[in-house]
């Protein structure tokens, strides 16, 4: 059955829905401890939206789950707990980030017929391991970093502690990464819309060649040392950072980096522009 841009996001939207619906059920007939409850309910609904990736035989209906799920998880823990300035700060953050990541998703995605290129390339090189590269590494793999990422917010919603000046610090830092991730997005569409040259080195792109990533680790570094700074202990749960940190690095950057090399003056401009940090490459050839 193929279906348009329209249709193909009001049926995702009507999984989503579903989604949440399955998520709170699972997680209150759930008896043990709240993080664990919410690990077991997220593994869950990642197999409820990997059911609809096969039936539609499309893993990018996995693609929003990493925005959305944050928002619906600390919105649901805010309100089941006492509120206070630093929780709605933190709400308030993962939202604006999961709004804006999202409305990039949807202005970026044509329809159930297209599928994200890095799936399509892992099901090219696994073949009939795919199945499994499917759900463990494009699906229940980024669930486990979305959840860890999440889990020291998590922590403070449940918690009464009171926070200083500096978890608001990091909470800016999440913010400023969020912006920094809408205007590199931005430049790249209005880039690929008038494209005169072969690699983007304009804007925020000309010092860095995944700006984006680099935004990404940020926030949820931002959003991590907030927690633990508000929480005066529970320094582990910044796990969820580094793995997210440890992910663009040694998985998504090199997967596109290697898309990348295939077109012509790949190397120069690997050579003039860094992979994360936007500064200026002074020896550049190094």
């Amino acid at each position: 059955m193929e279906l348009n841009r329209k249709n193909s996001l009001l049926l995702i939207t009507l999984i989503y829905i579903l989604t949440i619906i399955f998520a709170v059920g699972v997680y209150l007939v759930l008896p043990f401890k709240f993080w664990l409850n919410l690990l077991i309910a997220d593994i869950a609904t990642t197999m409820f939206v990997f059911v609809f990736s096969v039936i539609f035989k499309n893993a990018s209906i996995y693609d929003p789950y990493w925005s959305v799920q944050p928002i619906v998880v600390l919105f649901a823990f805010l309100v089941c707990n006492p509120i206070s300035p630093i929780k709605i700060c933190l709400m308030l953050t993962v939202v604006f980030w999961g709004v804006r990541l999202t409305a990039n998703w949807v202005y970026t995605f044509k329809d159930l017929q297209h599928q994200d290129w890095r799936y399509t390339q892992l099901k090219q090189q696994t073949k009939k391991f795919y199945p499994l590269v499917n759900f463990f590494g494009i699906h229940l793999f980024p669930t486990l970093i979305v959840y860890s990422c999440i889990l020291p917010a998590v922590f403070v919603m449940t918690s009464n502690t009171t926070t200083s000046v500096i978890s608001y610090l990091f909470i800016l830092v999440s913010i400023l990464s969020v912006i920094l991730q809408g205007v590199a997005d931005w430049q790249m569409h209005q880039f690929r819309k008038n494209r005169v040259t072969t690699f983007m080195q304009q804007g925020v792109w000309k010092y860095s060649r995944h700006p984006n990533y680099l935004a990404e680790i940020l926030m949820w570094w931002g959003i991590g040392l907030s927690c633990v700074l508000t929480l005066n202990s529970q320094w582990y749960l910044l796990v969820g950072a580094m793995l997210n940190t440890l992910m663009f690095i040694f998985i998504s950057i090199p997967l596109a980096d290697k898309r990348l090399s295939k077109k012509e003056g790949f190397k120069e401009y690997k050579n003039s522009t860094r992979m994360l940090l936007p500064i200026p490459r002074f020896n550049k050839n190094k």
